[in-house]
């Protein structure tokens, strides 16, 4: 006698949309770089460290600025604790707990300009690093004499963006992936929720059917509806500002209702 056929175990569907997020004054309500830096002795830099910096290598200066850090006797534990206690933006729990319960459809991905050290420890701390299915930012981690060490992310050749990161070059090549593991299925909308003039570029990545979500009178709005303004062919996305995550949270209950 044939022994019973088990029934395959239930694939879930695919996640119908993809939510990009900035991590500084997006997710956490100002720059992580500048909440470490209150760790330093006097909590500031020294003028010749805050003079070194050139537009387009901020990535170097930070890594210049931990240096320092290090040298001064900043402890790791110093640093831990300055990532943990940046408060996050307004409404973002609130964002955040809407996404927890729709899992069902929503992949998130952090796509950030500052280092994996920072946003891991936030993301740890706040009891969320289990949401985000990947974090696409600069590599950061101590080494034996207790440095934190930074890297940059990548090389590129976009013109607009700083020489360490390209966030569109990150967007597109992740679209790209996830579509052929996804067996050629796209996602459904794809939303980049951001503040700074480097989320500008990965918002151009973005069709018709998606949406970018700049915080209300940051360098991304202001730069987004200009764009609008003067070209646009170069910018199909839908534009939706935000205040608060729920602002955002307002948006994607209309999504999911779409069936």
């Amino acid at each position: 006698m044939a022994a019973p056929a088990h029934p395959a175990p239930a694939v879930a569907p695919p996640k119908r949309f993809l939510v990009l997020f900035d991590f500084d004054e997006t997710i956490v309500n100002e720059s992580s770089d500048d909440a470490v830096v209150r760790a330093a002795p006097g909590q500031q830099l020294p003028d010749w460290l805050k003079d070194s910096y050139r537009e387009g290598h901020y990535n170097e200066h930070m890594q210049r600025v931990l240096a320092y850090m290090a040298e001064q006797g900043v402890s790791e534990d110093s640093i831990r604790s300055a990532v943990e206690n940046i408060p996050p933006t307004p409404g973002l729990q609130i964002l955040l707990q809407f996404l927890l319960t729709h899992q069902q459809d929503f992949e998130l991905v952090v796509v950030s300009d500052a280092n994996m050290y920072f946003i891991e420890t936030w993301l740890e701390h706040a009891t969320v690093r289990h949401l985000f299915q990947r974090i696409f930012t600069n590599p950061a981690s101590f080494d034996a004499a207790g440095r934190l060490v930074l890297l940059p992310f990548h090389s590129h050749s976009c013109p607009r963006c700083p020489e360490n990161m390209c966030k569109q070059v990150i967007v597109r090549e992740y679209l790209a992936r996830q579509q052929e593991e996804r067996g050629g299925v796209p996602f459904q909308r794809v939303l980049y929720i951001g503040d700074g003039a480097n989320d500008v570029c990965p918002s151009l990545a973005l069709g018709p059917r998606d949406t970018a979500f700049p915080r209300r009178n940051f360098p991304m709005h202001q730069l987004l509806e200009k764009m609008q303004q003067c070209q646009p062919a170069a910018f199909k996305a839908n534009l939706v500002p935000w205040i608060s995550g729920e602002d955002v949270v307002g948006h994607l209950k209309k999504l999911v209702e779409e069936r």
